[in-house]
């Protein structure tokens, strides 16, 4: 499998939270040459001014659903990482679209790289694939339970499961080498707005630094799986590198309550201010749990990776971010 440094990555869907990441994590690894792709429907291009400020980089604005715009970029790239995807928001505002950039846009993806010899391609999955996660620990084989899942969610979901399915048909009838990373919430610095929890955490902190107390939906007990978006990078390089191919869940493997999330946020704040609990049956949520135990087992022992940042160190980092940003008026 490709090794970082002295390679060409290109990265589609380069302008996202973690397209940024992962490009900053390349420069830093020695990558010879690395293409940020990225049609800008979702993306930010300041999000990458730092990183195009760097000789090896450059910014290209394609799409991933229109594949003559692959070709060229692809040329001598050893690897790709497709991050570019619709999460649950922008789904449910328009599923037609959603589903031609999840399904259609990953074959895209695959099939430019095939003919232009790319020997890896990592693919963003989500934690989705498991739908309603009901067995402990939850490992890579578990089965898609959507009993109780919403439609959207339910869309978003298979969405991730046909691109994982087209991944493995690529590797098997033309060599090709992948790995699927199941991604569970991620967070972190140049944070969006699009994903459930993600949006979240964002307007508690406006509250927050408006003097308001941040808003807990339902009685904050509900469990997720918070992941810092250094650790998901740090990842994309590992499995790029990595002698091995499949799916993987990239999680903290810990359970965090949404009490404990908004605690971590106020403490990263600074702030002594009460939450308020409400709940708006209209939006979008993910399945109520009270556990999740998500494995990270087969990451430690096939790529090597581990979870390094905590949700209160993760916090803080978040914190520093979103106050420069609102400082510089961008926020």
């Amino acid at each position: 499998m490709p090794a970082i440094k002295g390679n060409k990555f290109v990265i589609v869907g380069g302008a996202s939270l973690l397209g940024s990441n992962i490009g900053r994590h390349l420069l830093d690894a020695g990558a010879g040459e690395v293409v940020l792709l990225d049609n800008l429907s979702l993306g930010s291009a300041s999000a990458v001014d730092d990183l195009i400020a760097d000789e090896r980089c450059s910014f290209l604005r394609g799409d991933m659903l229109r594949m003559n715009e692959l070709f060229d970029p692809f040329d001598g790239a050893a690897g790709v990482f497709n991050v570019a995807g619709f999460l649950g928001g922008p789904m449910l505002a328009n599923p037609w679209m959603g589903l031609d950039v999840n399904i259609r846009g990953i074959q895209n993806v695959l099939e430019a790289a095939r003919v232009q010899g790319v020997e890896k391609v990592i693919f963003s999955s989500s934690m989705g694939v498991y739908g309603k996660i009901t067995d402990h620990p939850c490992t890579e084989d578990a089965p898609f339970d959507w009993n109780g899942v919403g439609p959207v969610l339910a869309l978003y979901s298979g969405s991730k499961i046909v691109g994982e399915g087209l991944c493995q048909l690529y590797h098997q009838e033309h060599g090709l080498g992948y790995a699927a990373l199941r991604y569970s919430n991620l967070y972190g610095e140049n944070q969006h707005t699009r994903a459930i929890d993600g949006t979240r955490v964002v307007n508690a902190w406006k509250r927050i630094r408006d003097g308001q107390p941040p808003v807990i939906e339902g009685d904050g007990t509900n469990v997720t799986d918070f992941i810092y978006i250094g650790d998901v990078a740090r990842a994309n390089l590992m499995a790029m590198e990595a002698n091995a191919n499949g799916a993987y869940n990239i999680v903290s493997g810990q359970d965090t309550s949404f009490n404990e999330l908004i605690d971590a946020l106020l403490a990263a704040c600074g702030s002594d201010l009460t939450p308020e609990f409400q709940v708006d049956a209209a939006k979008v949520a993910n399945p109520t749990v009270n556990r999740l135990n998500v494995s990270v087992a087969k990451a430690k022992a096939e790529l090597g990776w581990a979870p390094e940042v905590d949700i209160r160190e993760g916090m803080r980092r978040l914190v520093v971010w979103l106050d420069a940003e609102r400082a510089a008026g961008r926020m």
